[in-house]
This record gives C-alpha cells, structure tokens and sequence, in this order.
C-alpha cells in the first residue's frame, strides 16, 4: 500500500515509519518539523515537510490509507495557544477527513489519546464509557473521534485511544512518565515521584506501532479501541528503573489523587498481542543513554521546546 502518514516525525512516527518501509509499503511522509526530521531516507519513502492545517494543498493521488498522528502534543502543550490546538488537533483532522472521504481513499487511522476519558472513578476504563474531557488537548481529541466516524459510511475508519506511551525512538520525548522518570535516575541519581499510588496505563511504543500495522491488515476492525495494557502505579514504575539503574526514590506529597485502569479487553479480543512491556523500556532508554545514543536535550520536551522555538 501506498501510506500517508501525519505527523511522521514525531515520537510515534518515527518508529512507525521504518516499519511500514520494512514490511514493503510506500509512505508518504508530512511533518511541519518543529522538531526537526529524523527520519533516514529510502527509495520507498518521501518526507515533505507540510502544515497539516492546509491539507488543502495535499495531493492524495494514489494514496490507499492514512495514518493521522498529526497532533499537538499533550496537556500542558495544548494549553499554551489554545486556538492552535484546536486548529491543528480537530480542525485539520476534520478537513482532512473529508478531503480523504472526497478522494476515495479507503483508509483512516486516528491516533487518539486514553484523556478523553476525562477523570473516572470506574477502576476499569472500557470504550463506552462517557466522554468528558478536561483539557483542550483531550477536548480536540475527542471531536475529532466524533467527527471521524461520521465517515464512517465512506471509509473504514480506526480509531487507537492509547494510554501513555513509553520507549526509545529516533524522536525521543522525556516528558512522559516512564522516559521521564528512567532520565531522571541516569542524570541525577534520583528519582522524585509525587504521591505513588497512583495507578497509570502504559504501552510501549512498539507495541502501539505495531497496532496500527495490524489494523492496516485487519479493515474488519473497525471503530474505537483502548490500547493500554500495564496499568502501573508510579512507585511501581520508579521502583522497577531504580531496580535497573541505581537511583534513590523520593516520594513525595502530591494533590494529584487521580487512579484509574484502561481496560483493552475490546482490542485483544481481535488477536492482537502486545510483546513488550515498561520495562523493556526502561532498559532500552537506559542503554541507548549510556551508549551515547541518546542524550538529554531540551527538544526532547515538547512544552520547553515549543516556547523556546515556536511560541517565543
């Protein structure tokens, strides 16, 4: 197949990328690269970089499906230009979606997140529970979900909520808890964890990549899936990287007494395994640092590099 994907050079795409092109498929490859391209060339690849707000200007020409990844980052990201949020996160993924279903193309992954959720008391979070998102990240989210499946009559559209993804990638984030708290005790020697006990879902990033190559070969699989399958408390995580890298936990108050479970009974039910866990990820990053591989940079922060570069 001949692959559009969004947002290609960014945390997710650049592992998922290099999949795709390994498995024989063609990408087409946009970015608007305000962090920078990592990806490495091949003969099946094009990399454009592109604003995903003017699809507009896209030419889906031979284009069999697209895998939408395209998104600003998280909360704290979000927050900082709410109208640029809304316009690259919902507005640009409802444009399109229908330039997609206008063109014929047969194909749409969404990348999603877990937040729309919102905050939940039920310990087990299933994909029909009420949506009530509290951020204008996790609110762009879940309109453009709606908007989506509004095509779903002209396109198989798959929707992925994944819970927090953790693991190494050419794009490296250190702002999500598991790389975070791993870069944490290779820098410093400690690990500051505030409260503990709250209980997290986490997916490595191979596994969520992989999850959308198996929905390019499953078009039976259709509609809203969690994909999360370690539901973790943070002491749990900070106890697992100190048992790898020597590093004190320090636990410490927190007014954040949020806990809760994503549950992906839905997505196992369609064959789908994941095959690595936290901490293979923990490991991963822990190596690739003392390696030389991967070093602590400020661009590997969305929040710090977005005001530093694009919002300064």
């Amino acid at each position: 197949m001949k692959i559009l994907v969004t947002g290609a050079c960014g945390y997710k795409g650049n592992v998922l990328v290099p999949k795709l092109l390994a498995v024989g498929h063609k990408v087409v490859a946009v970015d608007i690269m305000w962090f920078g391209n990592d990806l490495e060339p091949h003969p099946n690849l094009e990399v454009r970089r592109f604003d995903v707000r003017e699809s507009e200007k896209l030419d889906l020409t031979s284009i069999d499906a697209i895998v939408h990844l395209s998104s600003v980052a998280n909360d704290p990201v979000g927050d900082l230009d709410p109208k640029l949020t809304w316009e690259i996160s919902c507005l640009a993924t409802m444009r399109l979606a229908d330039k997609a279903a206008r063109h014929g193309i047969k194909r749409f992954i969404y990348a999603s997140s877990g937040s729309v959720y919102g905050l939940k008391d039920e310990p087990q979070v299933t994909e029909d529970l009420e949506l009530v998102p509290i951020s204008e990240y996790n609110k762009t989210k879940m309109v453009a979900e709606r908007v989506l499946l509004s095509y779903a009559d002209k396109m198989i559209v798959q929707i992925v909520r994944p819970a927090t993804v953790c693991g190494l990638s050419r794009r490296m984030r250190l702002d999500v808890s598991v790389n975070m708290l791993t870069m944490q005790a290779l820098t410093k020697g400690a690990i500051t964890v505030l409260g503990g006990d709250q209980t997290r879902p986490n997916i490595h990033i191979d596994d969520i990549t992989d999850l959308y190559l198996f929905l390019l070969e499953r078009p039976d699989v259709v509609g809203i899936y969690n994909a999360g399958f370690e539901n973790l408390s943070i002491r749990t995580i900070a106890e697992a990287i100190a048992a790898y890298i020597p590093a004190k936990v320090d636990i410490k108050p927190s007014n954040d007494p949020r806990s809760y479970r994503v549950n992906s009974d839905k997505l196992l039910a369609t064959g789908f395994r994941p095959r690595k866990t936290v901490r293979d990820a923990i490991m991963e990053i822990a190596d690739a640092y003392r390696a030389g591989r991967l070093k602590d940079e400020d661009r590997w922060y969305c929040l710090k590099w977005m005001q530093q570069t694009v919002l300064k």
